[in-house]
């Protein structure tokens, strides 16, 4: 299953969009390598090829949406601040479905065409390399729309965002590939009565002259754009104190909130068990987002981890905790392993999932719970995972190279779990831990690649595990379990 969150604003929030909006090209010193061109269409992912673009990374996005129920259209603009990385004369960015109206690059209008998934821009005068400047994109979005991949869950009162894998560039014009993380502000203007809702912290309520409502927020740490979460609806937020004061809040609908109470409060002692085995909580809040939705077929996931708020499939948290605490706890995980450290390509996606459901496994068996095979421990587990891992290596290819079919397939999750398995068996818990705890603080905030797991293990545990890891990762047959001769 693949599991897939009038009081006027801060001058701090304004100077954030006005600085977005207004911040001129700073050019560099001439280039002196290759000389200008259109910057590549690719960063060349291994299972998505298409998504992603070359010559800048961006730093900063804001997002500024208007939602209409009468239409239901959202009227929207995206401001990026970008940095070339190659002397350019057109670049790219990933769109698909909006229908844009205009684009400025340093406050100067620029030429675009629409190619496929690509938005072609070609500002009014060459970008320098090393060049910082703004792009702004106006558009138009229909949450309804009919398209061959979406990001949006259309609700009956609003919308919310599944951009997860490759479907963030429906909502916004972005470099849609988790290496390319970068720092977001959200605005989001709604009729009185409901709510708009997204990623981190709330900064600033405004009522509008004609009584509507923005509501504002920003995220403290970056984030990849399959990461991000846009939410309007009839909801409430409650608000509740996590461990060491974190701030906790779940967005709920509105009918459904005294039903949902008894999910939303497992949430605090769960990031405590969890904080035990990988530190800290690393984000500002963390919540959950039960999407309003009474239309199931809309979602082909059970949870999402969209980076502080959790979005989840209608309905799911209603259930005893026996039946969601250990899926809660796989989402839970996504905000270390996924969020804060994001996959450098989608090929390394085992390292989100196979990490998740390690954590949820054991948690589950930890509290007494049978898992869905009856099975008790993790050690049963991966026995019977273990005997699966030939068949499951020729129709899905190793765990750590998959393709689009395949990627959310059961190789990537309980096939990275007996990886991690493996590894602990040969390593010793302890090791295990510091070479987990590593890992996370080293590509804090970024991104890495299944290469530099390996690399972090080999140097925590004091030997060369490249081949050994490679084997179970890459290799075409099960290796043998360290410590289990049968």
């Amino acid at each position: 299953m693949r599991y897939r969150t009038r009081v006027t604003a801060p001058a701090a929030l304004i100077g954030t969009a006005a600085v977005l909006a207004a911040a001129p090209a700073v050019h560099a010193l001439p280039a002196t390598g290759a000389p200008a061109g259109p910057g590549p269409e690719t960063l060349g992912d291994p299972v998505y090829p298409a998504l992603g673009n070359d010559g800048y990374r961006v730093h900063a996005y804001h997002l500024d949406l208007s939602y209409d129920p009468a239409t239901g259209l959202v009227e929207a603009s995206a401001t990026l601040r970008i940095r070339t990385t190659a002397a350019l004369t057109r670049f790219s960015l990933d769109a698909l479905g909006l229908d844009i109206r205009s684009i400025s690059v340093g406050g100067r209008a620029a030429v675009f065409e629409q190619a496929g998934e690509k938005l072609r821009i070609t500002p009014a005068g060459r970008l320098r390399a090393g060049t910082r400047t703004t792009v702004c994109v106006t558009y138009t979005a229909d949450p309804r729309r009919a398209l061959p991949h979406t990001g949006w869950v259309s609700t009956p009162d609003g919308f919310a965002v599944c951009a997860q894998p490759e479907s963030a560039h429906t909502v916004f014009p972005c470099n849609d590939h988790p290496s390319d993380k970068a720092d977001f502000t959200f605005r989001i203007t709604v009729p009185a009565g409901l709510r708009g809702v997204a990623n981190g912290l709330l900064t600033g309520v405004e009522t509008l002259a004609d009584g509507r409502v923005a509501h504002s927020y920003a995220s403290r740490s970056p984030m990849a754009t399959e990461l991000v979460q846009i939410t309007v609806g009839d909801y409430v937020v409650r608000e509740r104190q996590g461990p060491h004061g974190l701030p906790l809040r779940d967005v709920v609908p509105a009918a459904r909130a005294a039903a949902l109470e008894p999910a939303l409060a497992l949430t605090p002692g769960q990031i405590t068990w969890l904080e035990a085995r990988l530190g800290a909580f690393p984000f500002e809040t963390y919540g959950l987002l039960p999407c309003n939705s009474d239309d199931p077929s809309a979602f082909d996931f059970t949870g999402l981890e969209t980076q502080t708020l959790t979005l989840y499939k209608p309905n799911f948290l209603l259930q005893p905790e026996r039946s969601i605490g250990s899926h809660m706890m796989h989402e839970l995980v996504h905000s270390w392993f996924g969020n804060l450290v994001s996959p450098a390509t989608w090929a390394d996606l085992w390292l989100n999932e196979g990490h998740a459901d390690f954590y949820g496994l054991l948690y589950r068996y930890e509290k007494g719970w049978p898992d869905s095979l009856g099975l008790t421990t993790l050690e049963a587990r991966m026995r019977d995972t273990y005997a699966r891992g030939d068949q499951w290596r020729r129709d899905s290819g190793p765990v750590a190279a998959p393709n689009a079919v395949n990627l959310f397939d059961d190789q990537r999750y309980l096939g990275g779990v007996l990886v991690l398995f493996a590894l602990r068996e040969l390593i010793g818990e302890d090791t295990f831990r510091a070479v987990e705890t590593t890992f996370l603080d080293r590509f804090r905030n970024s991104c890495a690649s299944t290469e530099d797991y390996i690399a972090v293990a080999s140097e925590v545990s004091g030997q060369d595990l490249s081949g050994f890891l490679r084997d179970w990762l890459y290799g075409t047959r099960t290796p043998r379990m360290p410590g289990h001769p049968d």
